[in-house]
């Protein structure tokens, strides 16, 4: 069998041009051709068919086109263009040579004379393998993106830079009773407090400043005018031009992690009242005894100087006393989470005043050294009171023979202050490091094992770090740094 076939046939070659530009033309194109005579016989493919579909010419020519895969398909259209009928830009299926399967966008015309006889059938391939296999991946993200939004319990959110609302998860309606409907083109600053805008400001312009995730806690009002505590991941969405422009946000309600969190710290403040009355007591009772003994001697006496400087001595134990309640009801009372502009020192001599007593029992002296310059925080001064008490506390339990608690504050650079709490004690097992700070873990026959879990709580949300150094029979330093003004 002849593997070239005239197209035209001897009779129709003066009326069109030659099978040469017919060559020329199928070897120009970028797409893949097939040339079917009336008689169904493949009769001219071009190079970019056979790249396509890994058959040659000779795999090929003068072959009717039911020998080869996928004829089934073909019969009905072959049938349909012999009678003048066009296929534009059909995607289908076929097999490549060696049995792959291809995405094929064909289109089916039939060739004409100029008497207007069809005498062949032009199909035309491109591989579209490629991008209906990135149209597959992309239609199942976004159907598996849907099905997280839409099922998931987190709330997730779409903002536009004006911090408007234009996406958000169905999970908002059972989690602050808003549908997403109305939650479209509303502000950020409708749904969270007024005392939280300042807060979420520095926020969102970190994000604008860093292009970095940020993580923020705020307090929501949700449909039920209920407030709610929220934890929030803001990131950012970048265009062509690598510009910020949304960000999307993914929240979730925390009120009863909160409300747990406070509870551990009441718990553990509670625990630390319990564990310091019998140091309070014994250190109210010695002014109580001289109290009491110049009284008596105060009502014998009728001296004018004796009677004043007996009163003198009773002023300063009175004062003492009041000294020591008021701090031990500071750390007693409950305490509203608000952050202000504290002095450090004032905070760390505090807690030495309610640490005194305990001090005394145990034989340990508290020295303290602070730069000259005074270091102020914004915190909330009861909480920090609360982590240096359980410090202070760790550090004089550790000692029960007596010895030295140093308290060392130093300024560092970027506004940070270091203070380091360092005893003489036992020291603790490398071994038991890894467990510090674990709830409930804890070392001593009194403990209930939340003070360092507590207190590594509170330094993270003053934006500081905790860092605890020991070795055993040399002793343990705490480090903790935090954010200064």
């Amino acid at each position: 069998m002849s593997k070239r076939y005239p197209i035209f046939g001897i009779e129709n070659e003066s009326v069109v041009n030659s099978d040469e530009v017919i060559d020329l033309f199928l070897n120009s194109t970028a797409d893949g051709i097939c040339i079917i005579d009336m008689e169904d016989r493949l009769i001219r493919i071009n190079h970019m068919y056979t790249k396509i579909f890994g058959f040659t010419a000779d795999d090929v020519i003068g072959r009717e086109f039911v020998e080869f895969p996928d004829f089934k398909l073909l019969i009905s259209i072959i049938e349909s263009v012999k009678s003048g009928k066009e296929f534009s830009n059909m995607v289908t299926q076929r097999h490549h040579k060696d049995g792959a399967l291809l995405d094929i966008a064909v289109s089916y015309s039939p060739f004409r004379i100029s008497n207007g006889e069809i005498i062949a059938i032009i199909a035309i391939y491109r591989d579209v393998t490629d991008q209906k296999y990135i149209e597959r991946e992309l239609k199942r993200t976004r159907e598996m993106n849907k099905l997280i939004t839409e099922n998931t319990t987190d709330m997730i959110k779409i903002y536009s830079l004006d911090k408007k609302i234009v996406y958000a998860s169905p999970s908002h309606e059972k989690g602050i009773g808003f549908t997403p409907e109305q939650l479209i083109g509303r502000h950020v600053f409708d749904l969270i407090l007024p005392e939280e805008k300042e807060n979420f400001e520095k926020v969102y312009q970190s994000l604008i400043e860093t292009g970095e995730p940020q993580l923020i806690q705020t307090r929501m009002r949700t449909g039920n005018n209920e407030v709610i505590d929220s934890e929030t991941t803001i990131s950012p969405i970048y265009n062509e031009q690598n510009e910020i422009y949304s960000y999307v946000t993914v929240s979730r309600d925390i009120t009863d992690r909160v409300k747990n969190d406070e509870n551990l710290k009441n718990l553990d403040r509670l625990a630390i009242i319990g564990q310091l009355a019998a140091g309070v007591a014994h250190e109210i009772r010695n002014p109580l005894t001289s109290l009491k003994g110049f009284s008596k001697l105060l009502q014998r006496t009728t001296d004018k100087g004796k009677q004043e400087d007996y009163l003198s001595i009773i002023m300063n134990e009175i004062d003492r006393i009041d000294k020591i309640v008021n701090e031990f009801m500071s750390l007693a009372k409950p305490q509203a989470i608000l952050f202000e502009r504290v002095n450090l020192h004032s905070i760390l001599e505090s807690t030495v005043d309610i640490l005194y007593p305990q001090a005394l029992l145990y034989n340990v002296q508290i020295k303290s050294e602070y730069p000259n310059d005074e270091i102020e925080l914004f915190c909330n001064p009861n909480q920090l009171k609360q982590v240096f008490v359980n410090f202070l506390k760790n550090a004089i339990e550790s000692m029960p023979l007596g010895g030295n608690v140093h308290i060392h504050v130093q300024k560092r650079e970027g506004k940070r202050v270091l203070i380091r709490f360092s005893d003489e004690g036992i020291g603790i097992d490398e071994g038991l490091m890894r467990f510090l700070g674990t709830p409930f873990y804890t070392t001593k026959d009194k403990g209930i094992g939340l003070g360092l879990t507590v207190s590594n709580k509170i330094i993270q949300e003053h934006n500081g770090t905790m860092k605890i150094e020991s070795e055993i029979g040399t002793g343990t330093i705490v480090k903790v740094e935090l954010k200064c003004l």
